[in-house]
């Protein structure tokens, strides 16, 4: 971590809340595993701290978190950078504009919400200039995929159809990594056939594009039907953080 002593638990309050409500977090991720036949095959927990102060994401790493989630650039960039000593993997999980590539690839290990060809142009722009000046790895980047014809509403995301050309884009570019695809259920929906849908797409992909194997799905509410269905990443957030605070 970043060489100082992990605090004792007991000794802060709001240490020990975010002890227990992780440790809770990752038995029902355990549970679900086994439940699916997975056995040791974890995914990946991103810990999403969005609206959540910097000294959360200290306690978070004390507590053996080594990834956490942002959708807001401004807000990630600060803690990022303010946390720079921690060894931490920044995922931004987001709607991203194009105007904020440079920003974000500045801190983050993975983009999960890539939607669309320009992004991934600007995203390409953005590594090329940070690799030549810091040497910083390949970007991951997560196609976002919608599945709002699954249930009214539509949070985001390129159309099934379009994944394809977008994947092709994102593996020729160099300083991309093409890590898989991500999707948020829908709402108002069960979450098991969009999920089933979703392992469906990211089969298609990996046959053309073996590199890809991620499949970014799950949260608080429904990370055991993301596991059933192949979730490699869940981002959790408030099962483990609690309410968000007011925005300021």
């Amino acid at each position: 971590m970043s060489g100082a002593p992990a605090p004792d638990p007991g000794a802060d309050p709001r240490t020990a809340q975010l002890s227990e409500r992780l440790t809770a977090v990752r038995r029902r991720i355990a549970s679900a595993a086994e439940a699916a036949g997975r056995g040791a095959d974890l995914p990946q927990l991103i810990v999403v701290t969005k609206f959540h102060p910097a000294a959360d994401v200290a306690r978070l790493a004390s507590l053996g978190v080594t990834d956490v989630g942002e959708n807001r650039d401004q807000e990630a960039a600060e803690k990022a950078a303010e946390l720079s000593a921690l060894a931490l993997r920044w995922h931004f999980i987001g709607q991203l504009q194009t105007n904020k590539a440079k920003s974000v690839v500045r801190y983050a290990a993975a983009v999960h919400s890539v939607d669309r060809p320009q992004l991934a142009t600007a995203l390409a722009k953005a590594i090329a200039v940070e690799q030549d000046s810091t040497g910083r790895d390949d970007l991951g980047c997560f196609i976002q995929v919608s599945l709002a014809d699954d249930a009214d509403g539509n949070r985001g995301g390129a159309l099934p159809a379009t994944v394809p050309e977008l994947a092709a884009q994102l593996a020729d570019a160099p300083g991309l990594r093409l890590a898989g695809v991500m999707a948020v259920a829908p709402l108002g929906a069960p979450p098991e056939p969009a999920f089933e849908k979703l392992a469906g797409i990211a089969a298609a992909l990996r046959a053309d594009f073996p590199q890809a194997s991620g499949i970014s799905a799950g949260m608080s509410q429904d990370l055991e039907a993301a596991i059933r269905h192949g979730a490699t990443h869940l981002r959790i957030g408030s099962d483990i953080l609690g309410p968000r605070p007011a925005v300021r």
